[in-house]
C-alpha cells in the first residue's frame, strides 16, 4: 500500500487526498502509516477517513497536527467526525439530497448541534447506505429514486435487485414522505 500511494504522490505535483476505505476496498491505512506518508510527501494534503471508526480522526490529528486536512468519508459518521476535528466531508448522498447534505454539514461544523442532530436522525437510514460494500450501487439507486441520476453502475458491479432493491426503495420513499424543510444557499431542488 505504501509503495502504491508513494508512486502516486511522486507522479504528480498536485495536492493529493488519500482515500482510506477499508470497508469497501479491503485495505486500511492506520493513523501511524498516514503520519509516515505525510512526513515523506509534501503534496499529501488530505485524507478521506472511511474506516467507520471516528476515533481515527482524532488519532490522525494527534499524529499530524494541522499537517493534513481530515475529511469524514462515511456518511453516517459526519456529525461525530466533525466533533472529533474533521474539517470536511466526502459525501455519498449529496447528489440525491444536496440541500440536506449541505445543511447537515454546515450545522455540524458551526456547532448547531440541535439542528444537526434533528436532520441527522432523519437522514441516518439513507446515510448508512454509504457504509457497506455495495455503497456505489445503493447510492446510484437512491439517485434514481430521487430523480437526480440513475441506477446504472460499471461492471463488475451490478445494480441492486430483489429484496435489496425493495428495501432501498422503501427507505427512500419513507425519507421523501418525511423530508424536513431544509434550504441551502448552495443548492436547491
Amino acid at each position: 500500500m505504501k509503495a502504491h500511494v508513494t508512486a502516486i504522490f511522486r507522479a504528480t505535483p498536485l495536492s493529493c487526498m488519500l482515500y482510506n476505505n477499508p470497508v469497501a476496498y479491503g485495505t486500511d491505512f492506520l493513523p501511524a502509516q498516514i503520519a509516515e506518508l505525510a512526513k515523506g510527501h509534501e503534496n499529501f494534503a488530505a485524507v478521506k477517513e472511511s474506516s467507520t471508526d471516528v476515533r481515527r480522526v482524532t488519532a490522525i490529528r494527534a499524529l499530524t497536527g494541522d499537517r493534513l486536512q481530515v475529511f469524514v468519508g462515511v456518511d453516517d459518521a459526519i456529525v461525530e467526525g466533525i466533533d472529533a476535528g474533521a474539517v470536511g466531508w466526502v459525501a455519498g448522498l449529496v447528489n440525491a439530497f444536496p440541500a440536506e447534505s449541505v445543511a447537515l454539514f454546515n450545522w455540524a461544523i458551526s456547532g448547531k448541534r440541535e439542528d444537526a442532530f434533528a436532520l441527522y436522525r432523519w437522514f441516518l437510514p439513507l446515510l448508512r447506505m454509504d457504509t457497506v460494500p455495495k455503497f456505489v450501487q445503493l447510492i446510484h439507486q437512491v439517485q434514481q429514486e430521487t430523480g437526480t441520476g440513475n441506477a446504472r453502475v460499471r461492471p463488475p458491479r451490478l445494480q441492486v435487485t430483489g429484496a435489496e432493491l425493495e428495501e432501498t426503495r422503501a427507505i427512500v420513499l419513507d425519507a421523501l414522505r418525511n423530508a424536513p424543510q431544509v434550504r441551502s444557499t448552495a443548492f436547491s431542488r
